[in-house]
């Protein structure tokens, strides 16, 4: 669809519906976020250099709920801040190290199932 191609009410609807989830979700912090399906079922192993040493495994679904815990209180704070009577540039500079923050995660958006999930930092929207 162009720019010059109207949009139908259920087109605009169907939109406006998925806005109002997401908007809520994030509000009410609910994240129905799952793994992207090649990971189900999988552990995430962390294996010494030293062979001596053991490893440690964990269920990648735990490792991805805690992924998606930070991303949340990110956007918590991120909507704290917002909501502050902090001076505008103060916010500003507190906000980049957020979006620093979301660029540091952007490695991890390869668990995610839906790509509108991930994280964003500098170069990307969200």
């Amino acid at each position: 669809m162009t720019s010059d191609t109207p949009m139908t009410s259920d087109a605009v609807a169907g939109g406006l519906e998925k806005l109002l989830r997401r908007v809520i979700r994030e509000e009410a912090g609910l994240t129905p976020v799952v793994p992207a399906d090649k990971w189900r079922g999988g552990h995430l192993v962390l294996r010494p250099g030293n062979t001596t040493l053991q490893e440690k495994s964990w269920p990648i679904e735990t490792f991805f709920h805690k992924v998606v815990m930070v991303r949340n209180r990110l956007r918590t704070l991120e909507q704290q801040l917002n909501a502050s009577a902090l001076p505008d540039e103060e916010k500003v500079r507190l906000q980049s190290y957020i979006t620093g923050c979301y660029g540091s995660l952007t490695s991890f958006n390869v668990l995610f199932a839906d790509e509108d999930d991930h994280f964003r930092g500098a170069g990307g929207e969200k």
